[in-house]
């Protein structure tokens, strides 16, 4: 075990950036997360000979599959050590991105079935990392009596992952591009004769270099100082997760402000993903041309720089005050895209659902980790996971009905452009009515939260938040 909890290391001025595991949580979260192929996500299964019926059957297997791996996932994190679970994630990652790599063309039974089990490895690998790399750096923090650096931590992450995914926008669709690939190297002087199948597959390679440096980064990581030493085998271990997974949840309903920034986060996450998987069509229908989605993906991605600058500024704030302030944006989000404004103006609701997005993802995880204790984080971090995918997952299937029922109900054959054109009314109605439930649950089961006017640094602090007697941290 890593002894940083009884030794604290003289940190430079740097710090917290001066510790290892800081450092390479960064690096992790951007070769984990950051992927080339997202930009040409949907076209790539398609160019692989699958239907959309299938790409669909697949996503949804994803999704399950994190669902159902999150929590104890998370749990074994806090059990085994959350430098196994990492580690563990990355190899897998390694292994669906390689399956993708190598698989032949011309079988259509055999491509489906190696896509499947990518899904399936890839909602595993997603749900093992979860929760845990975000719970090890914080105790590497706090090992280093340094957690009040969280916050810094968190906008550093927030403007490097902005800055990557702008390159990986920019160079997964250029290698895609076999035309465009084949005229930026012949302007390069370089004669190269390339075709489709090949070049599909380049931003898979690319991937597949960040999978090995994911993997490699992990590895480097060291468990944190404080932790209990692991007795017994596999099956001790498998127990003491289970009765980890039964205390984090009843410690979560037994205390209001983790209850209500769980249920806060997923109500403006799922309602901001859905609009956000649904960009290319909310562009195409405020009339912008298509050549344009990567450069508008790009400079959204750059949103994260001025989010990261606002971000600690709510960290003084009440949690009231910041529940106002992403009610606000993502509404007035949802409502500026009913308008259907043209162009330029059409592409401010984006900036604001990606803002509120953003800001949703920073304050959960400043407020779960200032308030839950070292034993439990890794599960708890996945118990938010579990309940976003739930919500976005309940909202997709709530949304693709809708959809069904508008275009059954047009009087005349609607394009599947005018039917989402149609929806969007119904999604800012729903939303209105989202955020009065919340409103009204906080208000009658969560009396104390909806009396709170303590700034954050005196969140754990008070009794009226916390309902049990699980030891709590000093907060950032």
């Amino acid at each position: 075990m890593n002894d940083i909890g009884n030794n604290p290391p003289a940190l430079s001025p740097t710090a917290p950036f001066a510790i290892p595991n800081i450092r390479r949580f960064l690096a992790f979260r951007l070769l984990f997360s950051v992927r080339f192929y997202y930009p040409v996500f949907a076209v790539l299964f398609l160019d692989f000979g699958l239907s959309v019926g299938q790409f669909a059957v697949l996503n949804a297997v994803w999704a399950a599959t994190i669902v159902l791996c999150e929590v104890p996932s998370g749990a074994l994190a806090d059990a085994l050590g959350r430098r196994a679970l990492l580690v563990a994630a990355a190899a897998i990652m390694v292994i669906e991105i390689a399956l993708l790599c190598f698989v032949p063309l011309g079988n259509p039974q055999l491509v489906f079935a190696v896509f499947f089990v990518n899904r399936l490895l890839s909602g595993l690998a997603e749900a093992l990392a979860s929760g845990a790399d975000e719970a090890l750096a914080y105790d590497s923090l706090k090992a280093c009596g340094r957690a009040a650096d969280w916050p810094r931590v968190l906008t550093a992450l927030m403007r490097w992952n902005s800055l990557a995914f702008v390159a990986a926008l920019a160079l997964g669709a250029l290698v895609y591009d076999a035309a465009t690939l084949r005229a930026a190297l012949n302007w390069l002087g370089w004669d190269v004769s390339l075709d489709s199948q090949t070049t599909m597959r380049f931003p898979l390679y690319l991937t597949l270099v960040t999978a090995l440096g994911a993997w490699w980064t992990a590895s480097g990581m060291t468990e944190p100082g404080g932790r209990p030493a692991r007795v017994g085998g596999t099956l001790a271990s498998i127990l003491a997760a289970s009765r980890l997974t039964l205390d984090a949840g009843r410690w979560i309903l037994a205390t209001p402000l983790a209850l209500a920034v769980i249920l806060g986060g997923m109500l403006f996450d799922h309602l901001c993903r859905l609009f956000v998987t649904l960009n290319s069509t909310y562009l195409r229908l405020i009339g912008l041309p298509d050549a344009s989605f990567g450069l508008i993906g790009a400079g959204i991605s750059l949103l994260g720089l001025a989010v990261a600058r606002l971000a600690p500024v709510l960290d003084r704030r009440p949690p009231r005050f910041n529940f106002a302030l992403l009610t606000l944006l993502c509404l007035l989000g949802l409502a500026g895209a009913t308008l259907v404004l043209p162009f330029g103006l059409g592409l401010l609701p984006v900036v604001l659902l990606h803002a509120a997005m953003l800001l949703t993802g920073y304050l959960v995880s400043y407020y779960l980790n200032a308030i839950t204790d070292s034993t439990q984080r890794a599960t708890v971090l996945s118990f938010k996971g579990l309940a976003f995918n739930l919500g976005y997952g309940a909202l997709g299937l709530l949304y693709a009905g809708l959809l069904a029922l508008l275009r059954d109900g047009a009087m005349s054959p609607a394009s599947e452009i005018a039917v989402f054109r149609d929806s969007l009314p119904w999604l800012l109605g729903y939303g209105i009515i989202a955020c009065l439930l919340f409103v009204a649950l906080v208000a009658a089961k969560i009396p104390a939260l909806a009396r709170l006017d303590a700034t954050p640094d005196r969140l754990t602090a008070s009794n009226s938040l916390s309902l049990t007697t699980t030891e709590s941290e000093t907060p950032p």
